[in-house]
């Protein structure tokens, strides 16, 4: 299944002849564009592409073979979008729970087929709305959660045997998983029919978003607990999802993006193999997320190339036996840092493209940013567009009639094996190194991170590379765009609903779960989920909770890196 050597030679020279002869005398009378014409991580891109730049030794069954079938490279399943379309969620969550409940049934009524939640930043890093570190944050980013109450509230309505649920929530992923659990207990759904996923990447946080609250290894012990505990108990979640989306937001090139989230994946395999669970049990419900960029093309090599690493990976580093366990499932969300400001209606353009690269790089389910996100959060209109932008895509384009439509391009097979090899490259190095783990802890992650992030701004600056209406085709005209504002009332609101909580539940069976979770917490290894679960049960809140984590494990401050 490999090109014929003569053949290859032949196409060498008539290639070297067409650029001595054709193209030459063309670019007398009509010249090419002055900048270089490169790959996101800096490799030029020629003027076309053949068989000979896939090689002699480039064989078909080896680096694509078919959807469903080891190396996955064409698709993670037989039928692919032929047997059903991927999931589409589009992110949401602000305000109060009342608010956001009724933004997911506005959602599901337009034709949405799975949630995603967004959280506000205090129910990220484990604050009750009535701490003094939640002030002036409450419902602005997403949901305001305090407790049970809250969760409840947020599914009302909403029947979870037959919704999908996405929860992008990290260091205090337990929480709110065990919260869904108990709604989903009272709802008469039992944990073994949820289906969704908890983000809960840990290790991201600490290269590129923030918010984490505890130091590395209790965080990775906290993770791990979830993994382990969904392998036995909710068979049907993804208890990880792990996330390059926020690395590549962080200014990281595509090679990048690949690269430290396996890498971020391999640390997590390790740790609940070291754990004693065999990789078979629970290799099968890690998903991913990445992010979908500008350049069209190279993002649709990325997906090929990053679910043939995986699969690669676990067969050969981690010896797993079950095809399952080797597929990179994974969620798609267009890129939040590519929307601009300015003529905020060209990002229903970008969106678009975006959401187009994703869906022929064969993503499981796709999330597509609203054109005001640069404003603000989004509105009822902006959402619309954004959904409608993913159905046209699935029932008009006829993108999706058949699998892995540019597999077979010779550009674009040479950009995934470059991307691959060069992830590769990445991933080794980090190994090297001791492990993902290690690298956060040098800063070596961060920097190169930061390197292509002033990389890519300094082009923009110098218009090497341009932004439609930012640093090019700019207007000059008043922004006539509706912006949705959060009611700064939402905190008193959030406080008097605590307090009504706390006035009525049995404080002392609270206590007595929290002191349970306390001297589990203070064991080495004993699995936290449990007591989590008892505690929430009992109506403790998400603050506290996290408060006696804290108490046990203390607060991690990241070390200034130079």
């Amino acid at each position: 299944m490999t090109f014929d050597k003569e053949k290859l030679a032949k196409i060498r020279e008539e290639e070297k002849r067409w650029e001595e002869t054709t193209v030459k005398k063309f670019i007398e009378k009509r010249p090419e564009r002055k900048e270089k014409f490169m790959t996101d991580d800096g490799f030029e891109i020629k003027r076309v592409y053949t068989p000979a730049d896939l090689g002699e030794d480039w064989d078909y069954l080896e680096k694509l073979g078919f959807p469903g079938e080891y190396p996955f490279t064409r698709g993670v399943y037989a039928t692919m979008y032929r047997g059903r379309f991927w999931t589409m969620r589009q992110y949401a969550g602000f305000g109060t729970a009342e608010e956001s409940n009724r933004r997911y049934k506005y959602l599901l009524e337009q034709g949405q087929t799975g949630l995603s939640v967004a959280f506000d930043l205090p129910t990220q890093i484990g604050y009750d709305s009535d701490h003094p570190m939640s002030e002036g944050e409450v419902g602005k980013v997403g949901v305001a959660i305090d407790s049970l109450w809250d969760m409840r509230i947020l599914f009302d309505g909403i029947p979870l045997d037959k919704v999908s649920t996405s929860m992008t929530i990290n260091s205090t992923a337990a929480n709110l998983l065990a919260m869904y659990i108990l709604v989903a207990e009272e709802q008469g759904v039992q944990p073994h029919q949820l289906r969704g996923t908890v983000q809960n990447d840990i290790l991201k946080e600490y290269i590129a978003r923030g918010t984490y609250i505890f130091p590395p290894q209790p965080s990775m012990r906290l993770t791990t607990d979830i993994i382990m505990y969904c392998a036995e108990n909710v068979p049907k979640w993804n208890p990880i999802s792990i996330s390059g989306y926020h690395i590549r937001e962080a200014g990281a090139n595509a090679v990048q993006e690949v690269a430290f989230t396996l890498a971020d994946g391999i640390e997590y395999v390790k740790a609940v193999i070291d754990r004693g669970m065999d990789v078979d049990k629970f290799a099968g419900r890690l998903s991913f997320f990445f992010n979908a960029h500008n350049n069209f093309l190279e993002e649709i090599a990325k997906f090929r190339a990053a679910r043939r690493l995986w699969a690669y990976i676990m067969k050969e580093w981690f010896n797993a036996k079950n095809p399952r366990s080797m597929l990179l499932r994974f969620h798609t969300q267009t890129a939040g840092s590519t929307l601009t400001a300015q003529q905020p209606e060209n990002n229903i353009v970008r969106v678009a493209i975006q959401a187009l690269a994703a869906v022929l790089g064969g993503t499981q389910s796709l999330h597509t940013n609203s054109y005001d996100e640069a404003l603000s959060l989004p509105t009822e209109k902006s959402v619309r567009i954004a959904l409608r932008t993913q159905q046209i895509i699935a029932y008009e384009s006829g993108v999706v009639d058949t699998i892995d439509p540019l597999g077979g391009s010779y550009y674009i097979e040479w950009l995934t094996d470059h991307i691959y090899e060069e992830a590769l490259k990445y991933i080794e190095k980090i190994q090297k190194m001791g492990g993902m783990m290690r690298a956060i802890e040098r800063g070596y992650i961060q920097k190169e991170i930061a390197e292509s992030a002033y990389k890519y701004q300094k082009e923009v600056e110098e218009k090497k590379r341009i932004i439609v209406g930012v640093n090019e085709f700019i207007v000059d005209e008043p922004l006539d765009v509706e912006i949705l504002k959060v009611d700064p009332s939402i905190r008193e609101k959030q406080i008097e609903r605590l307090k009504k909580l706390r006035s009525e539940r049995d404080s002392k069976k609270v206590e007595e779960a929290l002191d349970r979770l306390r001297k589990a917490a203070e064991s080495e290894d004993e699995n936290l989920m449990p007591y989590i679960i008892e505690a929430h049960r009992h109506l403790a809140t998400l603050g506290e909770v996290t408060d006696v984590l804290r108490e046990v494990w203390g607060e991690y401050r990241a070390p200034l890196i130079f």
